[in-house]
């Protein structure tokens, strides 16, 4: 294959400050249950962690968004609770209700995780799918690896699965310090070393997810989620002086302002509730912005589905603009409206 370069690639070129006149576009979860191919090979494989760990499957749903849509980018297909199982929590996945795990919630769970420099040995298959990915995507397709952020991922862990509020992890902040810290150390050093691994292996931007977010205020936030994600771009850049960083600090709401100086992102994902005009005044100068169609607008269609795009995308067009969702695309989108919105962005 011809080297690519970042003239080839609008999603390169909008992460390195440029505006566009129509602005690259990709979805969050775009690999997934919306989609009839993406269930078919869902059943081919058994079960969701199977689908992961199978880089033939999991490549093969990555690229099927691509090949339907055109999209700018394609997302690695895996998912922000792999590392954790490299840590050596048990994961499953139940049907209709989301991820369960063994629990982090004192030293001795702590203590017992496994060391980071072991991690790639439940995680190489994740690598073979971007090597396979690199190899099959065209080559005007930009390819993103991911992970989740540390707060994030040290949520499920603290709880043992997803919560509405977070709780179980800010009462162990709040009551064992040495413990939350420890495990947000542990997951911080296995997140940079496995994308480090990631972009070895083929990827060409990272993305950062930091869901929960929103729920840390004052100096929490500070210290972890800015703090971390600090961390974690600066050591990949040390790495990877190019590579491009974009994170998504979902519903920090007025945080959102000063927080790609804060942590060296080269774009900011923006959120469904976060309002153009003060993201074009407090985050566009700073660095490319991401987003921000309300994902239930592609379950809805019609005109408003036509109208919001066109005016996320004027809203934005004064500045390097990646257009996306405020979160990821649900079961129950059409998969028809997808290209409804395409037509809206692209004309």
């Amino acid at each position: 294959m011809p080297q690519q370069t970042k003239a080839d690639k609008t999603i390169l070129r909008a992460l390195a400050g440029e505006r566009q006149a129509v602005p690259p576009v990709w979805m969050m979860r775009q690999a997934g249950r919306y989609l009839p191919e993406y269930r078919a090979t869902r059943r081919k494989a058994g079960d969701f962690l199977s689908l992961c760990y199978t880089p033939e499957l999991a490549a093969e749903v990555t690229l099927q968004p691509i090949r339907r849509y055109g999209f700018d980018a394609a997302i690695l297909f895996a998912d922000i609770l792999l590392v954790p199982q490299a840590l050596g929590a048990d994961l499953r996945f139940v049907q209709g209700e989301g991820p369960r795990l063994s629990t982090i919630t004192g030293q001795a769970e702590l203590a017992a995780l496994r060391p980071v420099g072991e991690i790639d040995a439940t995680l190489s298959p994740v690598y073979e799918t971007i090597r396979i990915l690199r190899r099959e995507l065209p080559r005007d397709v930009t390819l993103i690896g991911f992970a989740g952020a540390p707060w994030t991922v040290a949520t499920y862990m603290i709880a043992g699965r997803g919560t509405p509020d977070q709780g179980p992890a800010h009462t162990l902040k709040a009551e064992n310090r040495g413990v939350f810290e420890g495990l947000m150390e542990r997951i911080t050093e296995a997140t940079i070393a496995y994308l480090t691994a990631q972009v070895e292996a083929g990827a060409e931007v990272i993305k950062l997810f930091d869901s929960w977010a929103g729920s840390l205020t004052g100096a929490d936030f500070d210290d972890y989620a800015v703090a971390p994600a600090r961390r974690i771009v600066s050591a990949l850049k040390t790495r990877f002086p190019d590579l491009p960083v974009i994170a998504f600090p979902r519903e920090a709401r007025t945080a959102y302002a000063g927080y790609a100086q804060a942590t060296g992102a080269d774009c900011v994902a923006l959120d469904t509730s976060v309002d153009p005009g003060f993201a074009v005044e407090h985050v566009q100068p700073h660095a490319c912005v991401q987003g921000n169609l309300d994902p239930a607008l592609l379950v809805e269609g019609g005109a408003r589905l036509t109208s919001e795009t066109k005016r996320i995308v004027r809203a934005f067009s004064g500045g390097p603009h990646i257009f996306n969702l405020g979160h990821g695309i649900t079961p129950d989108a059409d998969p028809d409206n997808v290209h409804r919105m395409l037509e809206a962005i692209r004309g």
